[in-house]
Order: structure tokens, then sequence, then C-alpha cells
């Protein structure tokens, strides 16, 4: 699915302070998912995030902004050990949260959007329906990004192998 957060100006109000950061920008380094960046899958969780905070009248400022900020931190997490206070799962929304705070004032519900994003591989369930939003759209764009190119490079495959045109 391609989206067109790049023409949705309501969208980019709330994040324009962000997303042209060196912060935010430099996570186009980072291996997200095997198959995609953690910009883009920051970006996909927030613009996605916000069209259902909107059409359910959730705070769209708040779920716009937590969910571009909620991977925002500076290690691979699959190669590099981060801490020995807790899983990846754990540590990572608190690093960037930390993180989110250097470049912005956080509120109390960006705080629990951020910190709660990774609710099901940790215990603390989220407060707000933005967090579960958010939750929730960071697992299913997880999946899009993993599912969707290893689907088309199967499909791929099976073309070539069985001389195949349209699979």
């Amino acid at each position: 699915m391609t989206l067109n957060w790049q023409n949705d100006t309501e969208y980019l109000e709330l994040v324009a302070d962000l997303i042209d950061t060196k912060d935010v920008q430099s996570l186009v380094e980072f291996k997200q998912h095997h198959y995609s960046n953690r910009l883009e899958h920051s970006i996909s969780v927030s613009y996605r995030s916000f069209l259902l905070a909107k059409k359910w009248n959730g705070n769209t400022r708040a779920t716009a902004r937590a969910g571009l900020l909620h991977d925002l931190f500076y290690y691979d997490w699959k190669t590099e050990e981060k801490s020995p206070n807790g899983s990846h799962a754990y540590v990572h929304p608190r690093i960037a949260l930390e993180n989110a705070r250097k470049l912005t004032e956080i509120s109390d519900l960006e705080e629990d959007i951020i910190v709660k994003h990774m609710f099901g591989a940790t215990i603390a369930p989220p407060k707000y329906k933005e967090s579960y939003i958010v939750t929730l759209v960071d697992k299913y764009c997880a999946c899009e990004e993993v599912f969707v190119p290893l689907y088309e490079k199967m499909k791929f495959k099976a073309s070539n192998y069985f001389g195949l045109v349209n699979v």
C-alpha cells in the first residue's frame, strides 16, 4: 500500500517540526524488519495511526507525533546489546522517549504511546486509545514490512521456476 503522507497537509502540520530534523532523518540508516528502514517504518506507523485517530476522534497531534518518535533509538537491535536492564522490547521505548524529549516537549499521552507501544511483548498496558492505536498499527506495519516483500520475492521465484508470467 502506498501512503500519501507527503501530500497530507493536516498530517504534515502536526509533524513538520520533527520529521526533517537530523535526529529523525538519521533513522534511515537503520534496518527495520528486514526489508525497510526505521525512518520508513516510523513514518508509516505515524501516518496510519494519525488516520485512525482522526477516524475515531482521537488526539491526532499526539498520535502522529508519538507514532513518529516511537522507535527513536540509534542502534541495530538485532546485533547490538543496548542494556543489561531488560529485553529490547522493554528498553528501546524508554530510550526512544529519552531521545524524543531532547527534540520536543512530550505530553503524558505521547509518553504513554511511546513507552507502551510494545504492549504484548511487555506487560504494562496502554492507558489511552491512541496508545492502543499506535501499538496495533506498529505490529501491522512490522508484519507488512516483512511479509509483503517476502511474498513478492517468493512469487517472483515461483514464476521463474515454473516459467509462469502471472502468478
